[in-house]
């Protein structure tokens, strides 16, 4: 059964407790995100919020992997969509990084702009719609085609995350403290982080659980040192260093001195250049692995299926990480 997330009243609750009765029948539907149950994903699978823990704690020997921005969009599979992000584990092993908002009758879905214009069949601004209204539309894929797909709960999100990746919930209108509360209050502190863009939510959201994993900005030197005054542990985070080459090299090394991996994005380089053509798929890739090499242990990608693929030479490698690296169903 859902369990939306509310920030009004009480009558308010009872509503949205009714609007999330009323779509137990299309996120029944929206079960086809479950894209072929015969095709065997790439999981990353955690039994425990420690094994979650150890996963993102830096070795040597990690293995490089990637972080879906939006879960991997690409034709035929829109951003934010839950068949989107089986579609990438089908192709690589892969953390998600989607978007919450509150809908008009505070339930979490998953949008990323404000406005539903650009992604759906619909218009309007996402707070202005209740889930039963917007589980009328569908998903646009990255061509601006409808697909067959609708918009999903957070709460979806979160269940059919086990057992198969983490999904990092970054910010849009949801504080750092609910999304940690969610995390919490749903037992998914081993398949579910929250991303933050200050110190202070970091610091939030370990108070509220401290198991709870965080993905928080680190770009610099004197921020890592900033980082370490946190009371915050580095076995907590994964650091995001920058969606370009960082002004401060050493950054890499400094996080990994501590124990946590570091995250670099790519959509705003190679992705970008990619798809405006300026590059080829031989340089993309090159590149891909070149960001590995400079330090980055996972790409945030746009084109999450190309990055994945790319990386794969650097993933069938001996590492003691290896046994999180699984599949699930059959080839």
């Amino acid at each position: 059964m859902l369990m939306p997330v509310c920030r009004l009243g009480r009558g308010w609750r009872i509503a949205a407790w009714s609007w999330a009765l009323m779509a137990l029948v299309p996120a029944a539907a929206n079960a086809q995100a479950v894209v072929d149950q015969g095709k065997r994903l790439h999981s990353l699978d955690f039994s425990s919020p420690r094994e979650l823990r150890d996963f993102f704690h830096y070795t040597p020997d990690r293995i490089p992997f990637i972080s879906a921005h939006r879960g991997g969009p690409e034709a035929g599979f829109p951003e934010n969509c839950l068949a989107t992000f089986e579609n990438t584990l089908k192709h690589t092993w892969a953390v998600m990084e989607i978007d919450p908002h509150y809908t008009k009758d505070g339930v979490i879905v998953l949008m990323h702009d404000d406005t539903i214009d650009r992604t759906t069949t619909g218009r309007g601004k996402v707070s202005d719609h209740t889930l039963a209204e917007l589980r009328e539309l569908r998903l646009k894929d990255t061509e601006g085609n409808a697909t067959p797909y609708r918009i999903p709960s957070l709460d979806e999100a979160l269940e059919w995350a086990k057992g198969k990746t983490v999904l990092i919930l970054d910010a849009k209108d949801v504080p750092a403290e609910t999304r940690a509360r969610m995390i919490r209050d749903r037992h998914a502190q081993t398949h579910a982080m929250v991303m933050c863009y200050s110190f202070e939510d970091a610091k939030i959201c370990y108070a509220v659980d401290k198991d709870v994993m965080m993905e928080v900005f680190i770009p610099e030197r004197a921020a890592v040192r900033r980082f370490d005054e946190t009371g915050v542990p580095w076995g907590n985070v994964a650091a995001f260093v920058s969606h370009q080459a960082p002004k401060d090299s050493d950054v890499f090394s400094l996080v990994h001195e501590r124990g946590a991996m570091c995250i670099l994005g790519s959509s705003r380089n190679l992705d970008h250049d990619f798809s405006a053509g300026r590059i080829g798929k031989p340089e993309r890739d090159a590149g891909y692995r070149r960001l590995i090499h400079s330090g980055a242990d996972v790409i945030e990608a746009d084109l999450a299926t190309a990055a994945g693929e790319a990386l794969r030479p650097l993933q069938d490698v001996e590492s003691s990480k290896k046994h999180f690296f699984r599949y699930r169903g059959t080839p």
